[in-house]
């Protein structure tokens, strides 16, 4: 499987899964004399809730480590059996479906999801194998990164690799590029409307714990490296105005409780949906940073301004494949993700970065 992309594997293990769900409805009608394929409303539904789980766990993420653990793909994979079949329970009742509906029957969803568990195991293992079998060609580093890991290492890059006039989003007249703003409006505006109520929430919450203000205004640099002011949830104890300034880390003991809590969902975020609907920053795109910090990085680490080249995002490619940056080496890692953000950007790599912030809000795994 080593020619193709980690995208490409993971479609192919979603459409193995489908398959598995297929043909083990074959089988149990085929045993059972029931009606599943009969019923491709009940059973297409079924099947794309045990993928959309199967994401959300994680069991498609483990195909990209560097070691698979097959006790840690079996939890996986019975947590999104479970979570399948609680859904299954609540569509069941909700809709009150009737006695017809086969999914709803306990002896056939446990068969189903048994059997599914099993054939989804099974899958995984095959193409890790065939993935690491067919890893002995002889790539380059950079082809390696940009194929396997989808990042652009600043290191490896000469300085004519990456030009302005051969990125996509450099033509102003692009369907793309229209369409991406059109949606960052969109979007924005019904985001804000939508968590309007859990802004207010959290504010009253940020306000009782150490009555300071509830929001955080920060300068930070944007497109072509303009500054503009940026706008959060506080989240940390009111600092000098004038200390300089730090790396935020892990455990950092500025945080607050209610702070710890909002950064974890990524809920301290939301007011930058105002900077989108001004057009400071958009939806996705490489994560703005102070410039008084990126004086350092411009000077450690090459094609560093670059980054600038898009306007900033909300949530970015970087953001969804790294840890986050407390250190010029993890700089220089978010940025090889940029970098190849920038050399790749089109509406279908922004949906996928999408769907990998919400899963990344879902799980509450923000810093």
């Amino acid at each position: 499987m080593f020619w193709l992309r980690p995208r490409q594997v993971l479609l192919l293990c979603a459409g193995l899964d489908l398959l598995g769900v297929a043909v083990l409805a074959f089988l149990v009608d085929h045993i059972f004399r029931t009606d599943l394929l009969l019923h491709p409303e009940w059973l297409l539904p079924f099947g794309l809730t045990y993928i959309a789980f199967s994401w959300l766990f994680g069991s498609y993420t483990l195909l990209r480590w560097p070691r698979l653990d097959p006790g840690q793909l079996f939890v996986r994979l019975t947590v999104t059996a479970l979570a399948t079949a609680l859904m299954v329970v609540l569509a069941y009742w909700v809709f009150n479906l009737p006695v017809t509906f086969t999914l709803g029957h306990r002896r056939i969803q446990l068969l189903l999801l048994s059997g599914l568990s099993v054939w989804a195991l099974a899958v995984r293992l095959q193409l890790r194998r065939l993935g690491r079998s067919g890893q002995a060609g002889a790539l380059t580093v950079l082809e390696q990164a940009e194929r396997h890991q989808e990042r652009l290492l600043p290191a490896h890059l000469p300085e004519e690799a990456l030009c302005l006039e051969d990125l996509p989003w450099n033509d102003p007249l692009s369907v793309q590029r229209q369409l991406k703003r059109s949606a960052d409006l969109t979007l924005a505006l019904l985001l804000l409307l939508a968590t309007l109520p859990l802004m207010l929430v959290a504010g009253l919450l940020i306000w009782l714990e150490d009555r300071g203000p509830v929001f955080y205004v920060q300068e930070r640099s944007g497109l072509l490296g303009r500054s503009f002011r940026l706008y959060k949830l506080r989240t940390m104890r009111q600092a000098d105005p004038d200390a300089p300034a730090t790396w935020t880390t892990r455990g950092d003991s500025r945080i607050t409780r209610i702070g710890s809590l909002l950064r974890r969902v990524r809920l301290d975020e939301l007011p930058q949906l105002i900077n989108v609907l001004r057009g400071d920053m958009s939806l996705i795109g490489p994560r703005p940073e102070r410039p008084e910090l990126e004086h350092e990085l411009e000077e450690r680490i090459p094609h560093y301004r670059k980054r600038h080249w898009m306007p900033p995002g909300l949530s970015g490619w970087a953001q969804v494949c790294a840890p986050y940056a407390a250190s010029v080496q993890e700089a220089e890692l978010k940025l090889s993700y940029d970098l190849y953000y920038l050399r790749h950007w089109g509406t279908a790599l922004d949906l996928l970065i999408l769907l990998k912030t919400v899963k990344t809000v879902l799980k509450a795994r923000g810093r």
